[in-house]
């Protein structure tokens, strides 16, 4: 029984945990159409990586996804919000407006608590892995049917700093980072999940 009870609260601890970090990445999401509108006041030929971004988030705010499908979206709405914060320095009259600043800010803020979500999940999914592998709670969490649980990674690619040099030579950021940099980072996203 005690057992039983401490398999309980670690799957309960992994679903309050990922349901904090939703919130986190909810927040972000509300924050998207605002960054959207004002990157394409200023950035025209950001077009269709603001098009990618506002697609990735309208998948990512439709409630049927699965955890592993919120996740890799995730990954490729972190890698969209990153090109689009390098393709900005192309804009230094964008990058002076008060209200991007501020929108710039919170996008920040919301990263840190995203971070601090996820290091949070992936303490609370290494537990309940610990709980469900480890003799004599292996037993009870086979009975139980507990599976085990992936922790939050991030992909390869997002981990490798953008080479900045090739926005140099190759033209504008917007070019250079959604015609390679970004597809490949979607195509890996939406093979790992995490």
């Amino acid at each position: 029984m005690v057992i039983y009870n401490s398999l309980i609260d670690k799957k309960n601890q992994v679903n309050y945990a990922f349901s904090g970090m939703d919130v986190m990445l909810k927040k972000r999401y509300d924050l998207i159409p605002n960054l959207v509108e004002i990157v394409k006041r200023y950035a025209v030929h950001e077009r269709e990586l603001l098009e990618r971004l506002t697609y990735i988030r309208a998948q990512a705010v439709h409630g049927d996804l699965s955890d592993e499908e919120r996740v890799a979206l995730d990954n490729q709405l972190t890698g969209a919000l990153g090109q689009i914060m390098i393709a900005v320095e192309s804009y230094p009259d964008l990058k002076a407006n008060q209200n991007f600043l501020h929108l710039q800010a919170s996008l920040n803020e919301v990263e840190e608590q995203i971070s601090a979500s996820r290091r949070f999940y992936n303490a609370t999914v290494t537990d309940y892995n610990n709980g469900i592998e480890m003799f004599p709670s292996n037993l009870v969490a086979g009975m139980m049917g507990l599976k085990r649980k992936q922790v939050f990674v991030i992909a390869v690619q997002m981990r490798q700093n953008l080479d900045l040099n090739l926005l140099w030579d190759r033209g504008s950021p917007s070019q250079v980072i959604s015609q390679n940099h970004l597809q490949k980072m979607t195509n890996k996203a939406n093979l790992t999940g995490f």
